[in-house]
């Protein structure tokens, strides 16, 4: 199963602090969440790696330039630190160039590195999106642009049966909770066009109304960008879960289960 999928679908179900083994002792309790959190980092480091996770996110995401073939050793040890942190952790890596040296065999050996999911923007060679690598997902960046058309565009995606979701790259204010209803149905425009689960990056303050209007966007997870994880970031990670999973709490009571 999708690793990147079962993470949205985890989000929304209750996780206990209490298992079997070491692990099981060390894993942290976490509500039912409206959406995942994916901390992308902007360096490799285990030590950050670790502090995320624990601070509750649910995955982290990395970058490679696509040339430096020896970082991709460093990231491995990374990964690696992760999982023992968080057995469920899922990582991903966005690949900002060299796209056209990506094979199979380049894809086989990313996911030996630990990644479970690569992001791809749209100037990225189409031919990647006939490589199906088993256990590695493939996301696709889909940025905001101007136009009535552009939707209808879009959607062309849907065609691609690799896909397993997109980043929605909607460079969205920090005044996210004024949007307008006008504004917000723009957004959904692309949104719903694409269909695929979706990741949306976020400013790291985020506000209450902030949180109910990302979600009216209807993603599956939110993606944070930090430097490092010191106390001030761990605290950040922490007010984003702990509004999703107020959101996630106040859309069930509004929605209560009826008994036919």
């Amino acid at each position: 199963m999708s690793k990147l999928l079962d993470m949205f679908t985890q989000a929304r179900r209750a996780l206990g602090g209490s298992g079997m083994g070491f692990l099981g002792k060390n894993r942290q309790e976490m509500k039912p969440r409206a959406a995942a959190l994916v901390i992308e980092l902007n360096s490799a480091d285990a030590a950050n790696a670790e502090a995320a996770l624990k601070a509750g996110a649910d995955g982290l995401l990395f970058t490679w330039d696509g040339k430096d073939t020896s970082w991709l050793e460093t990231l491995k040890s990374v990964t690696e630190a992760a999982q023992a942190s968080n057995e469920k952790a899922v990582c991903g890596l966005r690949i900002t160039g060299g796209w056209h040296a990506l094979g199979r065999e380049s894809l086989e050996q990313l996911k030996d590195q630990g990644i479970a999911f690569i992001v791809l923007p749209l100037e990225a060679p189409a031919s990647l999106l006939a490589l199906h690598t088993k256990d590695l997902d493939l996301v696709v960046t889909v940025p905001m642009r101007d136009g009535e058309l552009y939707p209808i565009f879009i959607r062309n995606l849907t065609a691609f049966d690799n896909i397993t979701a997109v980043q929605l790259d909607f460079s969205l204010s920090k005044d996210i909770g004024k949007l307008s209803i006008e504004d917000i149905l723009q957004y959904r425009a692309v949104r719903e066009a694409v269909r695929f689960p979706a990741l949306l990056n976020i400013n790291s303050d985020l506000t209450e109304s902030d949180a109910y209007t990302l979600i009216a966007l209807g993603v599956q997870a939110l993606v944070l960008t930090a430097n490092e994880i010191d106390n001030k970031t761990k605290q950040r990670i922490k007010n984003v879960r702990e509004l999703l999973e107020k959101v996630h709490q106040e859309d069930k009571d509004s929605h209560p289960t009826t008994i036919k």
